[in-house]
């Protein structure tokens, strides 16, 4: 199996059509979600938005926060603030990694 396949919540494979009957949510909303930079679709030559199931749960997570009274600029803070955590953890692993090879530490 190649290592650059991507995880399958990760591709980007249906419409917006498609999320808005999953989701509940309106085009409309799921477009603003968008232009507010909580939502990254990926776009066909010819424009159309594509979305993966990871997006889903990122919208119903955002939903969520929106019917509790969560403004969308607060959303996006948290989701930067995650996001960078993730990325520290993601980096911190692979350098223990690279420790561990270097020094030949087996667990």
């Amino acid at each position: 199996m190649s290592t650059d396949k991507k995880n399958y919540k990760d591709k980007k494979v249906m419409s917006i059509g498609i999320i808005s009957k999953i989701t509940g949510l309106s085009h409309r909303k799921i477009r603003y979600y968008e232009e507010r930079k909580l939502i990254f679709p990926e776009r066909t030559e010819k424009g159309t938005r594509k979305y993966s199931f990871a997006d889903v749960e990122t919208l119903m997570e955002i939903a969520d926060q929106i019917e509790d009274g969560v403004q969308t600029y607060e959303i996006k803070k948290e989701m930067s603030k995650k996001q960078k955590e993730q990325t520290k953890n993601e980096r911190n692993k692979m350098i223990r990694g690279q420790i561990n090879a270097h020094f030949n530490i087996k667990k």
